[in-house]
């Protein structure tokens, strides 16, 4: 017996995920079949794709709102979208591009169509990617240039840190209490030693 299930991304957690919920209720899918993946569609390793996959059989009803929802790789859309309809052979109807629903122009001029109109959706989502991924570098060397810091703000090498470490060289303190005293992790502590080193050895 087929099933029909529904397929929802959304980039981030702070993206909102009602529009596709909405239209999978509309579809008229059990909530219960609806696969979602918080997460970029630059590749299919996404933890509810990959169940949502392994769940379905021939003859099986796929809806996705729109084909970036699928993905915005061209040729990863491309292919899973061929192992979706030919290798398991299950439909997929793309709700926001009706051309897009395999259950219907099953004749040569139909696939030919559907063919044509993924190839270009498809290119179009990567396209968008790319222009996001540079919008959002553009915003960043932008904000850097005005001096805007990113990550994690740098911790202050206490005026101790030199005593802290000889210390801890001679092996009168412990790793765990040098940290503690430093109020460093244990990567930035041993990034700052090297650093004062390196500083040590350019003023030899």
């Amino acid at each position: 017996m087929s099933s029909t299930y529904g397929y929802i991304r959304v980039s981030s957690t702070d993206q909102n995920e009602d529009r596709q919920t909405a239209a999978m209720q509309e579809a008229g899918v059990d909530a219960s079949n609806v696969y979602m993946d918080k997460q970029s569609g630059k590749d299919f390793m996404r933890p509810q794709y990959i169940k949502l996959a392994g769940k379905l059989k021939k003859g099986d009803l796929l809806y996705i709102l729109s084909i970036d929802r699928l993905g915005r790789n061209y040729e990863e859309i491309q292919n899973q979208w061929r192992i979706l309809t030919k290798e398991i052979g299950i439909d997929i109807c793309v709700i926001d591009m009706p051309l897009l629903d395999t259950r219907n122009g099953k004749d040569l001029m139909g696939t030919f169509i559907a063919d044509l109109v993924l190839q270009i959706l498809s290119f179009v989502a990567e396209s968008e990617r790319s222009n996001i991924r540079k919008r959002q570098a553009q915003g960043i060397a932008a904000a850097k240039a005005k001096g805007v810091k990113f990550g994690r703000p740098e911790v202050e090498v206490p005026k101790e840190f030199p005593k802290i470490v000889k210390e801890w060289e001679r092996k009168r303190i412990s790793i765990d209490e040098a940290l503690k005293k430093t109020g460093m992790s244990e990567s930035t502590f041993y990034r700052r030693l090297r650093e004062c080193r390196i500083s040590e050895r350019k003023k030899l």
